[in-house]
């Protein structure tokens, strides 16, 4: 996810310079030479400023660079913060008596950056329907776990390219079990398979370790060029979620990532106690108005006080503003939050919707119980029932809970087991790519999440 960070602001900085350098050839030949290119070296870090720090925040903010659903409304926020940012500087220059040639070359530019990406959003949004790109897969294995990445190619919206899948030997059935569209006896079968159908991709999936592994045909399959991936790395590059079901200890034990340095939980909690304090600097001014609206509204306490489990499986007092009627689990004891809980109050409701109810636990990432990134902290009553039903549960206690983390941003409102095995499957992929890029690019989601509303 890091690299992908990267990837986007390389992307949109070319982008941004050749926007300026079509601006010049097409609006100011005569600066186009080396004395002219010189005389805008001033203004080209103030021109990518506004055009690429706009872009990146915004498709990061929307988790749109992948070009998903949503991507209309991200392009259509982007152009507008770049048309506002064009008005801004050309109003600045006109009224300043600075509108000369290279002032002229940078508003051109910004219109030209937004048509790029306006192309860029159409030649994305319809390159499927007319080119047919999407990863050619081919499956090989057998049992629940080869069906469950069978469905997800099939479901990918033309992603992924299902060929078909090859069943592996079982020894139980003395070599028996292929498909019978794609039975062969011969050795070298699915590299045959792979290149008859131009496959870019076999994924090797055999979830009831019944099957004989076919070492050779596969590295023959790797190396006439084909990449051969294990089900849970497909799965993870994927989804950016982990496959549970599929993993074992020595996975754990093999699998690169999951290493948490001396020098990352360094710049962590540096960008924890950063953040904290400039949390409450901003969102000072509110807090009166919030206390008073939690008061007038219903009473009980201002601050709401809860037992939560934290990095190491070890308790500590979580704080938010009351949200809930005091006596909300005085008959039921601990129960789920649901969405549109009766339980809520009315001005609760507005905070939780706005995230503001989570204010205090500002205070919480300053004493070093959460971070600002990371799995949210659950309760102590949940979390042993969940170790009880889920594998590897107790993994996501590796790191420091957060206040925001990858799976809040990716999935919507949970409450119940199954919710909580999805959440499980991005919080692991979290502490599997950890890093700073990565925080950053989950803080910036965040502001998205809130605006539209989602996630919790």
């Amino acid at each position: 996810m890091a690299t992908l960070v990267l990837r986007n602001l390389a992307h949109d900085v070319v982008w941004a310079l050749l926007a300026l350098a079509a601006s010049v050839l097409i609006f100011a030949p005569s600066m186009s030479s080396w004395a002219g290119s010189i005389a805008l070296l001033p203004e080209i870090g103030g021109f990518l400023a506004i055009t690429v720090v706009p872009s990146v925040i915004l498709w990061s903010a929307f988790g749109l660079k992948g070009l998903k659903s949503r991507v209309p409304l991200a392009l259509c926020c982007q152009t507008l913060v770049t048309t506002i940012s064009m008005a801004i500087f050309y109003l600045i220059s006109v009224s300043s008596g600075l509108m000369g040639r290279e002032s002229q070359v940078m508003v051109m530019g910004f219109g030209v950056f937004a048509g790029l990406k306006i192309l860029e959003f159409l030649f994305v949004k319809f390159r499927r329907a007319f080119l047919g790109v999407g990863k050619r897969v081919l499956v090989v294995g057998d049992g629940l776990m080869a069906e469950l990445m069978e469905d997800y190619i099939r479901s990918s919206q033309g992603r992924y390219v299902m060929l078909g899948r090859v069943k592996c030997p079982s020894i139980l059935e003395g070599g028996a079990g292929f498909d019978e569209e794609m039975s062969e006896s011969k050795s070298g079968r699915v590299l045959r398979l792979a290149q008859n159908f131009m496959a870019d991709q076999v994924v090797v999936s055999l979830g009831e370790r019944r099957g004989i592994f076919p070492v050779e045909e596969l590295l023959n399959c790797k190396l006439a060029g084909i990449e051969v991936v294990d089900a849970p790395t497909f799965y993870e590059r994927a989804t950016h979620k982990m496959l549970i079901e599929n993993i074992t200890p020595s996975w754990f034990i093999f699998s690169h990532g999951f290493k948490v340095t001396w020098l990352l939980r360094l710049c962590k909690r540096m960008l924890d106690i950063a953040a904290s304090f400039l949390g409450l600097m901003v969102f000072l001014p509110l807090i009166p108005f919030i206390i008073l609206a939690i008061k007038l509204d219903s009473p009980g306490p201002i601050l709401f006080r809860q037992v939560r489990v934290g990095q190491g499986d070890r308790p500590f007092m979580l704080m938010k503003f009351r949200s809930m009627r005091q006596d909300a689990e005085s008959r039921t004891g601990a129960v789920w939050s649901q969405e549109n809980d009766p339980r809520i109050t009315r001005v609760g409701n507005v905070l939780r919707r706005s995230r503001l109810d989570e204010i205090p636990q500002l205070l919480n990432i300053l004493k070093g119980d959460m971070s600002l990134v990371g799995p949210r902290p659950e309760r102590p009553e949940f979390v042993g029932e969940l170790k009880k039903r889920i594998p590897y549960y107790s993994e996501r206690h590796y790191v420091k809970p957060g206040l925001t983390g990858w799976a809040q941003v990716c999935y919507p409102y949970g409450s119940s087991v199954e919710d909580a095995i999805e959440k499980l499957r991005y919080d692991l992929y979290y502490i599997k790519n950890i890093s700073i890029l990565l925080d950053f690019y989950i803080i910036l989601k965040t502001f998205g999440v809130v605006l539209l509303g989602k996630g919790r």
